[in-house]
């Protein structure tokens, strides 16, 4: 299943019914999971582990040291999970020392052409960055974010689960889970109601996210005063309380 054309170096890890294109470059630190499906003209270096059933298309390339003049060679690594789909000319990077020393990136996610995962990003599972998706580096995406083409996320931001981020968007603070944010300097736009109900949350708790969105982006109040409101009211809901969490620990501010 390994192409005569490709190389695999010595030192490199390939697990069970491996294939690897023609052209494609294994370097000796990488670690390949079982039925991982490496494309032609595909580079994977640096201290890479990949899990099983990953898809990775042609020159695509992962695992390169940090675009980041503060990266002297230190040895970090890059971790990706299992199921993932990478597709054409997406590029992924090793962490930082400043950064922990590790880039991870969960199972299950969708990198459409094109797109960037920066170092020491922390991306979740079931996540889907569209074509020239860029994320630049400390960026951490929570499970099933979805960021729609030629979107950006600085560094440092967060973006919470069940985020819909429309195309071109460009992120600068951090993006609370179940919204929808938009535009140059995005802000919130309301609740990510369709995906939600897509993925079964309960009429119950679209109800309490409602109000908790409501007391925080339309209310007027001030931050501190929303929460508490929130508090007193709706605060049994799970999905409210991921929702408030996320509000209080936010370092950068929230996209209001």
């Amino acid at each position: 299943m390994i192409h005569p054309t490709a190389i695999i170096e010595p030192g490199a890890q390939l697990g069970k019914d491996v294939q690897v294109g023609a052209y494609s470059i294994i370097r000796e630190h990488v670690v390949l999971g079982d039925r991982t499906v490496v494309g032609p003209h595909v580079v994977i270096e640096g201290r890479t582990t990949i899990g099983c059933d990953n898809e990775i298309f042609q020159f695509a390339s992962i695992g390169a040291i940090p675009q980041d003049l503060k990266f002297h060679g230190e040895k970090s690594t890059l971790t990706i999970g299992d199921r993932n789909k990478i597709r054409e000319f997406t590029t992924m990077h090793l962490g930082t020392e400043d950064g922990g020393g590790k880039t991870v990136i969960g199972s299950d996610n969708l990198f459409m052409a094109y797109t960037h995962v920066a170092h020491d990003c922390i991306v979740g599972n079931h996540v889907i960055l569209a074509n020239n998706a860029t994320l630049a580096g400390h960026v951490e995406v929570d499970d099933y974010a979805i960021l729609g083409g030629m979107s950006a996320v600085h560094q440092f931001t967060r973006v919470g689960a069940h985020v819909m981020a429309s195309g071109g968007s460009m992120i600068a603070q951090d993006v609370p889970p179940f919204v929808i944010a938009q535009g140059d300097r995005a802000k919130t736009i309301g609740l990510n109601l369709i995906g939600l109900k897509r993925r079964g949350f309960s009429s119950e708790s679209l109800s309490a996210l409602k109000k908790a969105y409501k007391l925080v982006f339309r209310s007027g109040l001030r931050q501190e005063e929303a929460l508490q409101q929130i508090a007193d009211t709706v605060d049994d809901c799970p999905e409210v309380r991921a929702f408030t969490d996320f509000i209080r620990t936010s370092e950068r501010g929230v996209a209001r």
